[in-house]
């Protein structure tokens, strides 16, 4: 998703020397903060001894303990734990001495080797570091190897490694033992790695690393948890609508609160910096502020909606089309035409947007749940206006994202920036000052999931097959008016809004699709899984609605046109071998998707309760995610991902009156309860493939599945969501 960013953000980056990556690495491990990361959630707190053996990936201590520097944001799906699996599997290292920190930001050494730049997204952490990371943990092993055999005086094929003990020659010894000696040892240009029969952790299932520190509410694992002496905390009052401006303020009162200590104003908004949240929360409720909507959004979503709609009868930008649709549709022996229309959504994260920000006039350090480093290191040098080497980022543990963290323009990190800034210009003062969006702040100030509307023409003909199929979107698009909309639009198409319908792996010969993509001032972003979340929906009802028009059964509808896609097929008849009878009183839909290069099944038993809602009972997924490194961690995932998109499916949408955000906090966009989850019954499909995400491929179906078995038991077509808007939620 953010493969393009390489060319347009990492002009700044200075590549360090070995001696000052080695330098900058210690000092990261012991919890020093010297050019970024935290501390290792483990309670070491000593700087990391000269006998440690320290690589850009791995760090072994004397004291026995390997730490995993993750390249990657975890907020929440596990990357770190998957990381740290694949190193300990080629060093042979006990899953007991293990820790995990996240990486220091540098690009040039930990890179998203699909992206180009530092950043995670896409589902793409264990799928681009699957190599990179047991290489590492390869190389380690051989220079612990050498290191042996020339203490020991043996061959270095004599020496065996297990669970963290290196034995040979009648010799044996930790890994930490040997930390020293392996680090004065060169770094091997080539390395075997473990064939799949050898594997240990790689494929079973393990306990995550961060789970007993998190149960444990341990101190500053997260942004918005971050304590530090002396720090100041602020918040802003932003426009009540999107792209207006502070025209005048009187800060009086808000200065008389007690613990305000400053009042500023940034292109964000005007900010109250105080002694803690409280204060600052009090401090802005006490300003007066005049507005400048000349060029704020001043429509709402009924005035939205019905310009999308009109767009519904108007040719778009074409993207690329196969065959002869129209055609096909004027001979075709039924024809279904239907139109769909889509909320706004927020991200809902359990933490909400937060970083903490040191600034001397010089050099600047940052604290917070980065998700795109490159691009918030580039832009906070910017902003400040100092060098790139001057900024380091701490990346944080971060409580949920589903792509709010990572934004084109890093609004927050350029907003904190230019918080700290105005700090420093108004009192010449260095001190710490978090930059805290509340749950209000962060529901309300937008990079929603678009609107969007789809109008669908397809049709079957005699034998039952698909002839013709038009599609037509309207909807922001979300990288136009961005750095990569050079990169990612073509034709006018932000394929972002078409991804899953314009590249769909059904047999779609005769296939025509083009988009319309309003002029919007509400700013929009993507959300789990992206474009996937709207087309899937449509793609898949509108398949069992063809299914039906042919009188085929819908497993068998699809099969029939995935002969080009055989583990999309795969994951289909998974599913349906795997799910059995359905229960008594329930009704039953299917979906299956292919997205982030993962396919998924999902069968969906729904019951009707007497007050006319719906209770999804169960759901059957199969997965096609490649090698499955850690099973149950997947099954987290797709536990996660189909819930996520179970709670929008059901109630979530975001509107606007008159231009202003109506929803503000959960009681307003109310989540998934315990009770709205279904018994989720997960089938991994055993794969040699190469690993691919699984952070977001489970939510796009889930939708279409519900409302396929929702048909089912009523009749009805579900061709809008939220299901509210239908009385069935």
């Amino acid at each position: 998703m953010f493969h393009y960013l390489e060319k347009t953000l990492a002009s700044q980056v200075v590549a360090p020397t070995r001696r000052t990556f080695l330098k900058l690495s210690a000092g990261a491990v012991g919890g020093l903060l010297i050019g970024g990361g935290v501390a290792p959630i483990r309670d070491a707190q000593a700087s990391t001894p000269a006998e440690a053996f320290v690589q850009p990936f791995v760090h072994i201590t004397p004291d026995n303990q390997v730490t995993v520097i993750v390249k990657h944001l975890d907020m929440g799906q596990g990357s770190a734990n998957g990381l740290a699996t694949l190193v300990a599997d080629e060093l042979d290292a006990d899953l007991s001495q293990l820790s995990v920190q996240h990486a220091p930001s540098n690009p040039n050494v930990y890179k998203n080797l699909l992206f180009g730049v530092q950043g995670t997204g896409g589902s793409t952490a264990i799928a681009n570091s699957f190599e990179q990371y047991r290489q590492a943990g390869a190389a380690a092993k051989a220079m612990i190897v050498q290191a042996a055999a020339e203490r020991w005086g043996v061959e270095p094929g004599t020496i065996t490694v297990s669970a963290g003990t290196v034995s040979g020659g009648g010799n044996s010894a930790t890994l930490g033992e040997l930390a020293s000696a392996a680090a004065e040892q060169p770094v091997p240009e080539t390395v075997s790695l473990k064939a799949p029969e050898q594997w240990v952790y790689i494929g079973k299932e393990t306990q995550r690393l961060d789970l007993p520190v998190k149960t444990q509410g341990s101190v500053g694992l997260f942004g918005i948890d971050l304590q530090q002496a002396d720090a100041l905390t602020a918040v802003t009052l932003r426009p009540p609508r999107f792209g207006a401006t502070v025209a005048s303020v009187d800060d009086g009162s808000a200065r008389a609160v007690d613990g305000v200590v400053e009042v500023l104003q940034t292109p964000a908004g005007v900010v109250v910096v105080a002694q803690n949240m409280w204060s600052a929360m009090q401090g802005r409720t006490a300003l007066e502020v005049t507005w400048d909507e000349t060029n704020a959004e001043m429509r709402g979503t009924d005035e939205l909606a019905a310009e999308f709609s009109a767009l519904l009868d108007q040719p778009g930008n074409a993207a690329p089309a196969r065959g002869d649709a129209a055609g096909k549709l004027a001979s075709a022996a039924t024809v279904i035409e239907a139109d769909y229309s889509f909320p706004y959504l927020n991200h809902g994260q359990m933490e909400p947007l937060n970083a903490t920000v040191m600034f001397d006039g010089e050099k600047a350090e940052f604290w917070f749940g980065s998700q795109i480093q490159t691009l918030d290191h580039n832009v906070a040098a910017a902003v400040l206006g100092i060098d790139f080497p001057n900024v380091s980022i701490n990346t944080m543990f971060a409580g949920g994202s589903f792509g709010r963290r990572a934004t084109p323009d890093a609004h927050l990190t350029a907003e904190a920036a230019m918080v700290v800034k105005a700090w420093f210009d108004a009192t010449g003062e260095a001190r710490p000052i978090k930059l805290v969006f509340t749950r209000e702040d962060d529901m309300a100030s937008g990079y929603f999931r678009p609107m969007h509307m789809h109008r669908v023409r397809a049709g079957v003909d005699e034998n039952g097959m698909i002839s013709g199929w038009e599609h037509r979107v309207v909807g922001q698009g979300i990288m136009i008016g961005t750095p990569f909309e050079a990169f990612t639009v073509k034709d006018g198409v932000d394929h972002s809004s078409v991804e899953g319908a314009a590249d769909t792996t059904y047999d779609l010969p005769d296939f025509a699709l083009d988009t319309h993509h309003p002029t919007v001032g509400i700013p929009v972003l993507w959300w789990r899984a992206v474009g996937h979340t709207h087309t899937a929906f449509v793609m898949e009802t509108m398949m069992d609605e063809l299914a039906e028009a042919a009188g085929i059964d819908p497993v068998a509808f699809r099969l029939n046109h995935l002969t080009s896609d055989a583990r999309l097929a795969g994951v289909l008849r998974e599913a349906a071998d795997r799910v059995g009878p359905a229960p008594d009183g329930t009704h039953r839909g299917i979906a299956v998707h292919k997205s982030f290069n993962t396919y998924v099944a999902e069968i969906a038993d729904v019951r009707l309760r007497e007050d006319g809602t719906v209770k999804v009972e169960q759901v059957t997924c199969a997965i096609d995610c490649g090698v499955a490194v850690n099973p149950d961690n997947i099954r987290a995932q797709v536990e996660g991902g189909l819930g996520f998109g179970l709670s929008a499916v059901l109630r979530e949408e975001i509107t606007l009156t008159d231009g202003q955000v109506d929803q503000l906090n959960y009681p307003d966009y109310p989540p998934l309860r315990i009770s709205d989850m279904p018994t989720v019954d997960v089938h991994i499909v055993a794969s040699a493939e190469a690993p691919t995400g699984v952070g977001e491929p489970a939510t796009p179906p889930i939708g279409p599945a519900v409302a396929n078995a929702i048909y089912r038991a009523t009749g009805q077509r579900i061709r809008s969501l939220p299901l509210t808007k239908h009385g069935l939620a």
